[in-house]
């Protein structure tokens, strides 16, 4: 099984890597444009405050967002708060959600997430890290995939991979980085693609952010797939 309390002290460290690179920034600058598209980077961080909150309710057996109406209304608005209410919020709900994790539980349960999706309550950790590291990423502040922990880097491409495993949509794809390291992805029909290059571009393709395979080659099959909405 996962090992949570390892993932879970990930998931202050990048925490505090998140709020240490927010504080540095000012009103001006929430207000601006994310790496996602129609999103603030206001909108990101209530995103993450209110994910926080959603894992919550994951771990104490209620819905995670009443519903995706009010998830997005939630995030709007927040979105356009001044930064010492961004921080505060964000420290705020990490503590709450890191309380929760605290508690006797039986991380070996299974428990439910948003669209009827399912986990062992030992693999929400690292979905937490997810959301915090990526999310980093797309506030365009700086922080690229290339500056994630390898770690990190290594575990979310073979959660992803399997993801897209077995899609009809997505050919088989195998992908090789540099200097290391072998995944596979997508179904059983079409031409078989080889990509190959840095980790940090496979992550990309694969989460749909950077430069979406700018660097990375396709040295079989036809040309580097499109891979449908996360």
């Amino acid at each position: 099984m996962t090992d949570h309390v390892h993932d879970l002290r990930s998931v202050r460290e990048a925490t505090d890597r998140l709020l240490t690179a927010v504080a540095k920034l000012d009103n001006a600058a929430l207000a601006e444009e994310s790496h996602l598209p129609g999103w603030s980077r206001g909108h990101v961080l209530a995103h993450l405050a209110r994910n926080a909150d959603a894992l919550v309710n994951v771990f104490e057996g209620r819905p995670m967002y009443e519903s995706a109406t009010a998830r997005d209304a939630d995030i709007e608005r927040d979105a356009g708060r001044p930064l010492e209410e961004h921080l505060a919020d964000l420290r705020d709900s990490a503590a709450r959600f890191l309380a929760t994790t605290e508690r006797d539980q039986d991380w070996s349960r299974t428990v439910e997430l948003r669209n009827g999706v399912t986990d062992l309550a030992a693999n929400v950790p690292f979905r937490r890290w997810v959301e915090v590291a990526l999310h980093h990423v797309d506030l365009n502040i700086g922080y690229e995939l290339s500056d994630l922990p390898e770690e990190f880097t290594d575990r979310e491409i073979a959660f992803l991979a399997d993801r897209w495993s077995g899609r009809p949509e997505v050919p088989p794809v195998t992908l090789r980085a540099t200097p290391d390291g072998v995944w596979h992805t997508g179904g059983t029909e079409g031409t078989p693609v080889v990509l190959e290059g840095p980790k940090d571009e496979l992550l990309g393709w694969l989460a749909g952010r950077g430069r979406r395979g700018a660097r990375l080659s396709v040295t079989a099959g036809a040309g580097l797939p499109e891979l449908p909405p996360l």
